[in-house]
């Protein structure tokens, strides 16, 4: 009985303790089939943001496709828009338990462990589409640990996502050769269709793949991957989604494998500009992807041509070291971007084909100075037939040399009207007209047309900034050129369509000001707005801007600026001759070049008319090639007069140069009351270099010697040096000349040469009632002089004269 009884004490705590082990077996269990759920992986987690970008032209012709940041080809379709056949051939093919079991196949486990021992080898694998899916997302090593790891990965993704979710991430990341991933890259690469548009033969071929994308490459052993094609039927068979005969069929299927495109087909420079302005954000709903083509506003063609210009263009001109060139091409009705080349060959990294000259900033020349008039005639500080002064000037600038601007002939025209001014752009007109309307003003103005980077003060760039001493773009310079095309009305370059992707999306940062706006990528959705003034100032800007004759002093009548229909245009070449500019525009296309170097090298007699203008000609001659524009519009509520080209008055018989001019209906009173026109002294340094003066005026004026000069006269040169006494404002009639109140013998009019004398000399004119006065003195130098002629020991011009 004690037997028994000790017995039946041991049994019971065998039982407890095989009761424990049980328990904590259990426990240990349920901990691991809870912990995942600690840490589940969701749908959102393993996003797939980075896809490739394929882009179309406006009229659906292929751009080219952007590769991911790891140059994979990857797009990403919710599973609704897959084929139902691809879904079945990858199921069977891959995991056809994939919805009744979890994120292991035990049944497949068991199976795989009895063919290995007895086979001795694997045979088959037992990785579920979960199991795949976690080692797409994780690549750990194959062996023990790494296994562990993929189940670990496994069960969290199970933890966070439904079964379609799963199958979902798997789809989209299949490895289908080469770069191209997913099934929608797949599709669209091998047979250019999406993916919800594969039948069955096409769909049994891309789940073949996968398995391995290497040994089945559609290109290379194609008899390999129908032997593959055959196994997933079969599978497909078995699973009971097609019949045997449908699948014999399928086989027997003659199916077409495109040949790879090449990723970019034109446009590069701007397909990259556009992807960067996609915000990083996943284009997802609900959880599930959302992409298609984006429709940009490029034409194909014309894009294809004006690359094709750029690079002859640039051919021609490497003699004069000249190696870069960029194009722009808006219209001007929409605002949409037309064509955009940035280099001349992108894939030329050797010669920088990568730096994009349509955003790169580089200084502009004078491209900015039909801006600086527009804004002075606005603000009434001049007048369509104001005369400038285009000879000598300095400005004293803190810290700096002394500024002198010239042109690059360094000859001066003297008094210049507007018209002239701008047309032939003159330097120094220029520098004055920014003078009257202060550097604050005009850069405040240029950043309301949009030229953002011009971010310094205006202490920074100065007087300078008329001729070009900041930097810009040639995508601001066409914006702003588009907004004198359309008269004012400023609107946001465009460079995709409605139905784009990134619908509603800002591509450019709305600035502070109101009327400013930036490109939107839906163009009657864009805001547009007025800059505050008259369209009537900027209808003159165009007609000067389109004044060939205007124009003929600098460049000739027959440049290339001149084309067979109403063009404006302007020019600009930086300093040294480091980059030239063409913009300019018909009432249909705003039109932007450059030509210049990337690496900042200057080139070789090339100014804007040699360098970015025959670019410029060429694309506007191919953009009307089948239709000529229409004429600008003459400046509204304003008359045309013919005035004088040296006085900007109503002309006089002894004018030598007319020319029609439009003047406010204001001021047509005083153009009828005054005719007489005296050059101030500003001219004078001018006057005294002309050979021939053709300028008269009612008054007479001594330019040599100033009032006030004094001259150092050295001994033993008496006889060799002379001083000329030169006057203007006299044209035929006598002169007489007077110095210390003694007549001078001469039969010379307006010039004539005096031997040096110590003393102090009083020098006067008569003509008639007309007469002038300057004072000077002479002085014998202490030293001898060190080259030859005279020295000016002090000269001072004052202002009340004798």
């Amino acid at each position: 009985m004690k037997l028994i009884s000790r017995s039946l004490t041991q049994i019971k705590h065998k039982l407890r303790q095989t009761s424990k082990v049980i328990l904590v077996v259990l426990l240990i269990c349920l901990m691991v089939h809870l912990l995942p759920y600690f840490a589940p992986i969701r749908a959102a987690d393993i996003a797939q943001n980075q896809l490739a970008m394929q882009f179309s032209d406006r009229n659906g012709l292929p751009l080219g496709t952007l590769l991911t940041r790891d140059q994979e080809h990857t797009s990403v379709v919710p599973l609704n828009q897959v084929s139902p056949q691809f879904i079945h051939a990858i199921l069977a093919a891959e995991d056809g338990s994939f919805y009744h079991h979890g994120a292991l196949d035990m049944k497949a486990v068991v199976r795989a462990i009895k063919e290995a021992i007895h086979a001795k080898r694997v045979v088959s694998g037992a990785s579920t589409i979960t199991m795949q899916l976690a080692r797409m997302l994780d690549a750990v090593p194959r062996n023990f640990s790494g296994k562990l790891s993929e189940v670990w990965l496994s069960w969290r993704l199970v933890a966070g996502m439904n079964k379609d979710e799963i199958l979902s991430a798997y789809i989209n990341r299949l490895p289908m050769g080469g770069n191209i991933y997913g099934v929608e890259a797949a599709a669209r690469t091998y047979f250019s269709i999406p993916a919800n548009e594969l039948n069955l033969a096409q769909a049994s071929l891309l789940a073949a793949i996968p398995n391995n994308p290497t040994y089945f490459n559609p290109y290379e052993h194609w008899e390999r991957l129908k032997q593959r094609q055959k196994y997933v039927l079969n599978r497909m068979v078995q699973e009971k989604y097609i019949s045997g005969a449908i699948a014999a069929r399928t086989h027997t299927e003659k199916v077409v494998f495109q040949s790879r495109q090449p990723g970019i087909i034109a446009a590069p420079h701007f397909l990259f500009w556009l992807a960067n302005q996609i915000p990083p954000t996943p284009l997802f709903k609900g959880g599930w992807g959302d992409q298609s083509v984006i429709r940009t506003t490029i034409n194909r063609p014309l894009q294809q041509f004006v690359e094709a210009q750029v690079q002859q263009v640039i051919s021609s001109l490497a003699a004069n070291n000249v190696h870069d060139a960029s194009a722009l091409v808006i219209d001007n009705r929409t605002g949409e971007v037309l064509a955009y080349v940035g280099s001349p060959d992108y894939f030329n990294e050797a010669k920088l084909g990568r730096n994009d000259g349509v955003q790169a900033l580089r200084q502009p020349g004078s491209t900015l100075k039909p801006f600086v008039y527009e804004l002075a005639l606005e603000k009434g500080l001049i007048r369509p037939n104001t005369i400038l002064p285009d000879v000598p000037a300095h400005y004293a600038i803190p810290g700096a040399k002394l500024y002198s601007p010239t042109d690059y002939t360094e000859r001066f025209l003297g008094p210049v009207g507007v018209r002239i001014a701008l047309a032939n752009s003159l330097n120094v007109p220029a520098v004055r007209v920014l003078e009257k309307v202060g550097v604050e003003t005009f850069l405040e103005r240029l950043h309301q047309l949009g030229f953002e980077h011009l971010n310094q003060t205006p202490e920074h760039y100065g007087l300078g900034l008329t001729l070009g001493s900041g930097e810009v773009s040639l995508w601001e310079l066409a914006r702003a050129y588009l907004t004198i095309a359309r008269q004012g009305d400023a609107t946001p370059l465009v460079s995709t369509f409605s139905n784009s992707p990134i619908q509603n999306r800002s591509i450019e940062r709305s600035r502070t000001t109101s009327w400013k706006q930036a490109t939107r990528s839906v163009p009657q959705e864009s805001p547009k707005s007025k800059i505050p003034n008259s369209t009537t100032i900027w209808q003159l800007i165009t007609n000067i801007l389109s004044d060939s004759h205007a124009r003929a002093t600098a460049f000739g009548v027959d440049s290339v600026l001149n084309l067979p229909f109403a063009t404006a245009v302007k020019t600009g070449t930086s300093s040294n001759f480091r980059d030239t500019w063409t913009v300019g525009f018909t009432t249909d296309y705003t039109v932007a070049t450059w030509v210049g170097n990337f690496n900042g090298e200057p080139m070789r007699q090339v100014s804007g008319v040699t360098g970015a203008a025959p670019l410029w000609n060429r694309i506007m001659l191919h953009l009307h090639e089948h239709q000529e524009p229409a004429g600008f519009p003459s400046p509204e509520g304003l008359v045309q007069l013919p005035i004088c080209a040296i006085s900007g008055l109503r002309p006089t018989p002894d004018c030598t140069s007319v020319m029609q001019e439009y003047f406010y209906l204001e001021d047509k009173s005083n153009y009828q009351r005054e005719n007489q026109f005296n050059l101030p002294p500003e001219y004078d340094e001018w006057l005294a270099k002309q050979q021939q003066s053709n300028f008269t005026s009612t008054n007479l004026r001594i330019l040599s010697p100033h009032h006030g000069d004094l001259f150092l006269l050295y001994p033993g040169k008496e006889a060799k040096q002379k001083l000329e006494f030169k006057l203007v404002g006299n044209k035929s009639a006598p002169v007489e000349w007077w110095l210390n109140g003694e007549k001078l013998d001469t039969q010379s009019a307006n010039s004539l040469f005096w031997e040096l004398h110590p003393g102090n000399w009083t020098l006067e004119a008569r003509s008639g009632e007309m007469s002038d006065k300057v004072s000077f003195q002479v002085e014998l130098a202490s030293l001898k002089p060190t080259r030859r002629g005279f020295s000016i020991s002090n000269s001072q011009i004052k202002k009340n004269r004798p």
